[in-house]
């Protein structure tokens, strides 16, 4: 039994019956009113947990007529948690009221706030405290202190890292970039649909990075699909309108558009035309400042609101820069593989329909009768009205480390299929983590992954490796490692990467940390959660949940622990259970929070998610959200933790 005063300051305060006697007087009230009522209170609330607590609360029916007692029955049941109520009580002066004071205590000793001080404290009141009277005493009742405790201010997301906090006047290899691969698609990459939302959905999440597939069109006018595949095509000249209304929606930090250039040199002119006509002075086409020479590339801040072609080039900077003047409509040039880099180089690297059997390999491979003859080299012509508007984004086809350090110019940058990256980080892991300090390195999916599945992108990112490219249309774990990442810095598509992965002359390995290794020891207190999506195979809104809580990082770092299953409970289960993790490489690592349903012993359901790098991680007691496996907020659903490390 709740106490008079307690029952008191839970909710019979005058606001409470001021919002809600109006509408109990001029209409009945039932289920639909109720979720108006919870509305006006701006209580989130899934249908489905209302449901089940209106009937069990109020045994009516959604048609049937309730009482504000029964409202009030109904608000408590939704609101007030016990473990929110529990932390209240032990800092509030008489169970009723937080005064100000106390509120500080509570802000240094649970949420280690050390810096917070009185106008910290004000500012939470004002904010959060719904009761005038009770504001204007500097003070907070239970109502305001749960508003507090479910806001942005309580997540575990540090909140000064939701802004561009980081240094953007290095050069930009010195930062990982958002990265998108087949942009376009929004299914498989055989047959799958090319659609104009690719573009945007990319763009509104913050990537920086886009690939456009281009090839010849009908009547002169380029397109973008998979080549020599069924996906269907969208207009090259409707991609670029899309890029130039959305570029620099999401972050004002440049843009690169990565083309996959498969065009005849009279379509190539077309796309240069499309360019430089549509995004106009968006688009870079020469040095900043006429400097053709340079030691180091531009920061992403020099480069604010421009966008970057990233494509194969004839000659250097300077010979683009002379031409400049010129008339040089229908001119071309004639370049070898060997002087680009391209993602359907090879038959590996092809879709599996498109590529030979093994078996038939095998069979011509016997059937010989003379000594293999050298792969024919193909000839390109890249017209230079397209090759003059790259500029600190050169496709070079990478040979080796050493080739790249002795000739390979700082604006040039390596694309590297995983396959391939993979191998070369097994064998020359310095020299891989030494080659993305000084150049650019985009890491592509293999052709073989014809569904547009991903790759993990966590064992590139420990190399260094800049843009490591994901199929977005394609949810799961990779992707949300991606969007997790990106959330950092304010979302603008730019992290810096740790100073050991920005000096040419580190020793840093993933697999040999050495002196690199800054230990955290981090301690999760799983507490509850709250409003849980209910199971996909429950008729009701039960689920039998469980948490599953995953590091990422440099291999040592790698590791999973999993919670006890709380039975048949999606709205309020509670678990109590301390995690503890050591941590080598907090700069690398990322943090993962999976709710599943526990189906059965072997089998389980994803209910939701988040993914955050565990250097944005905030101390105290955090609630943290829960994202749906396509990527989008479940608005009220969330974990309530206490996060502590050091």
């Amino acid at each position: 039994m709740r106490s008079p005063r307690t029952f008191l300051n839970l909710t019979s305060h005058t606001w409470f019956w001021n919002l809600i006697r109006n509408d109990f007087q001029t209409g009945s009230i039932n289920l639909e009113g109720c979720k108006r009522l919870l509305d006006k209170l701006k209580i989130k609330f899934r249908d489905d947990h209302l449901r089940h607590i209106y009937k069990k609360t109020t045994d009516k029916q959604p048609g049937e007529i309730i009482t504000m007692e029964d409202f009030r029955a109904i608000y408590r049941a939704l609101v007030h948690r016990p473990e929110f109520e529990e932390l209240f009580k032990a800092y509030s002066t008489d169970g009723n009221i937080l005064p100000d004071g106390q509120l500080l205590k509570f802000l240094a000793k649970e949420q280690f706030q050390t810096e917070a001080n009185e106008i910290t404290a004000l500012e939470i009141i004002m904010k959060y405290e719904p009761v005038d009277e009770v504001r204007e005493k500097r003070q907070l009742t239970f109502e305001g202190f749960i508003r507090y405790l479910n806001s942005d201010d309580c997540s575990i997301f540090k909140s000064q890292n939701r802004r561009v906090y980081q240094d953007m006047t290095q050069p930009l290899c010195d930062y990982f970039i958002s990265s998108s691969h087949n942009t376009y698609l929004t299914g498989d990459q055989l047959v799958g649909a090319s659609d104009l939302w690719g573009y945007t959905r990319a763009l509104l999440k913050g990537c920086r990075c886009l690939e456009i597939d281009c090839w010849d069109g009908n009547n002169n006018e380029p397109i973008v699909y998979h080549g020599r595949t069924l996906t269907s095509r969208i207009p090259f000249r409707s991609v670029v309108h899309v890029i130039d209304k959305y570029a620099f929606k999401a972050s004002d930090y440049p843009l690169v558009l990565s083309l996959e250039n498969h065009c005849s040199p009279k379509q190539q002119e077309v796309m240069a035309s499309c360019l430089k006509i549509i995004l106009g002075d968006k688009l870079l086409s020469a040095p900043l400042g006429g400097e053709v020479e340079m030691a180091h590339l531009p920061s992403p801040e020099a480069l604010k609101n421009k966008v970057l072609v990233k494509n194969k080039k004839v000659g250097t900077l300077e010979q683009s820069m002379l031409r400049m003047e010129e008339d040089y409509t229908g001119e071309a040039v004639e370049v070898s593989d060997s002087e680009t880099d391209s993602e359907d180089e090879d038959m590996e690297d092809m879709p599996p329909s498109r590529s030979r059997s093994s078996a038939k390999r095998k069979a011509d491979h016997r059937s010989s009768p003379s000594p293999q003859k050298k792969p024919k080299v193909r000839r390109r012509k890249i017209a230079l009205a397209l090759s003059d508007l790259v500029v600190y984004t050169k496709s070079q086809k990478f040979v080796s480390f050493e080739y790249s350090q002795q000739h390979q110019q700082c604006y040039e940058n390596n694309s590297i299929k995983e396959s391939h990256a993979r191998r070369l980080a097994k064998v020359s892991a310095k020299q891989f983590v030494s080659h993305t300090t000084r150049f650019i390195t985009r890491i592509y999916p293999r052709g073989a992954r014809a569904s547009s599945s991903n790759y993990n992108p966590q064992e590139f990112w420990n190399l260094g490796c800049q843009m490591v490219a994901l199929n977005f249309q394609t949810p799961g774990t990779h992707m949300e490692l991606q969007d997790g990442k990106f959330q950092d810095n304010g979302g603008c598509g730019y992290v810096l990467k740790p100073a050991f992965l920005r000096d040419p002359n580190t020793t840093f390995t993933p697999r040999n940390v050495g002196a690199h290794s800054r230990p955290m020891s981090l301690s999760i207190r799983l507490i509850s959660g709250y409003q849980l999506p209910p199971s996909p195979m429950s008729k009701t809104n039960k689920a039998d949940p469980t948490v599953q809580i995953e590091i990422f990082g440099v291999p040592e770092d790698q590791t999973r622990k999993r919670s006890s299953v709380v039975k048949s409970n999606a709205l309020c289960p509670k678990w109590n259970e301390t995690f503890c993790f050591n941590i080598q490489v907090p700069e690398l690592a990322m943090i993962r929070f999976c709710v599943e349903d526990e189906v059965s012993l072997v089998n389980k359901d994803f209910l939701g998610q988040y993914t955050l790098p565990v250097t944005c991680l905030s101390t105290g007691y955090r609630n943290i959200p829960l994202i749906s496996k396509e990527g989008t907020l479940l608005e009220c659903a969330s974990l309530f933790a206490h996060v502590w490390y050091y």
